[in-house]
């Protein structure tokens, strides 16, 4: 039995592949995460054309995302809230969210458009992944120059001491920090720290899954627990959507709008249910597709 895969730049993150699997003059297509077209750092997601079998993630199937720059609401939220003296905690994705807010924050600083403060990367992870981001430039739009600016916005913290004495500096600062939806990391003992002041904003940068204290969070939660105490949530809290390396539903539906032909059945994956409902419903009435959003451990046979 042979099997031809194929990986595709999705565009999402470094990496992120969409996998063409063909068997027999049979093609499946597994979308992967979808990027978002006309990103500043990364690459479109490459347009497949032909699919017998599709699989289509479905993280904002039912959402368009915020049209606001970016770089018009970060610079909101960090002055706002440094001009009452406050921290932002942006808790973020160590791969892909925290080399975009660089680079972001990079092109701010050099408009002038920041307040003179300064920006904290401490994420272990993170720092790796900017170091990968600034050698692998062919697989993003940054030149090694860009990336290498873009990373220097930051101070990067080292050690775990480092990261403690954030938490005792009053001074007015951006901390980005792992985990993206607030599960584990550092980011936790930044949250115990910031989250229970009002003049502070935990500023999150994408989308939050059900159950997650970043979910919590954003839906107006009064405390969150974290490492075995309740945490009250007094910091002003927004979140940045548009920010999100997830396609929208219309930039779904774009990128479906490639096909030739309709596969002889799309599968809608990875998703809320709410979310993969919607697209199912946007394909069938709009593209008029056979799709389905298959049971948890289904199995299906292809022909």
């Amino acid at each position: 039995m042979i099997f031809t895969i194929r990986f595709l730049p999705a565009g999402h993150i470094l990496g992120a592949a969409i996998v063409e699997l063909n068997h027999a003059g049979t093609t499946a297509v597994f979308s992967g995460d979808l990027g978002r077209p006309d990103s500043p750092t990364m690459c479109d997601p490459t347009p497949v054309k032909h699919a017998d079998y599709l699989l289509v993630e479905s993280t904002y199937g039912n959402r368009k995302h915020d049209p606001r720059d970016p770089e018009d609401a970060l610079a909101e939220v960090i002055a706002r809230t440094a001009a009452r003296g406050g921290t932002v905690l942006i808790p973020s994705f160590a791969v892909g969210r925290a080399q975009t807010l660089m680079h972001h924050l990079y092109r701010l600083k050099t408009a002038h458009r920041l307040p003179d403060i300064p920006i904290f990367l401490d994420s272990p992870m993170a720092v790796d992944a900017s170091d990968v981001y600034c050698r692998e430039t062919e697989s993003h739009k940054l030149s090694a120059a860009e990336c290498r600016k873009a990373c220097a916005v930051a101070r990067y913290v080292q050690d775990v001491e480092e990261s403690k004495k954030l938490d005792h500096d009053t001074m007015p600062k951006v901390i980005i920090s792992a985990s993206g939806m607030a599960t584990g990391g550092r980011v936790l003992h930044h949250l115990k720290r910031y989250a229970p002041e009002p003049k502070n904003t935990i500023l999150f940068a994408g989308f939050q899954a059900g159950g997650t204290r970043g979910a919590a969070i954003t839906g107006g939660a009064e405390s969150v627990k974290i490492h075995g105490a309740y945490i009250p949530i007094r910091a002003e809290v927004d979140n940045l959507h548009m920010l999100s390396a997830h396609a929208d539903a219309d930039e779904i539906m774009a990128w479906l709008g490639h096909f030739r032909q309709p596969p002889r059945m799309t599968f809608i994956t990875h998703g809320e249910p709410e979310a993969a409902d919607a697209l199912r419903h946007r394909i069938e009435e709009e593209l008029e597709w056979p799709c389905e959003v298959p049971e948890y451990r289904e199995t299906v046979q292809l022909r």
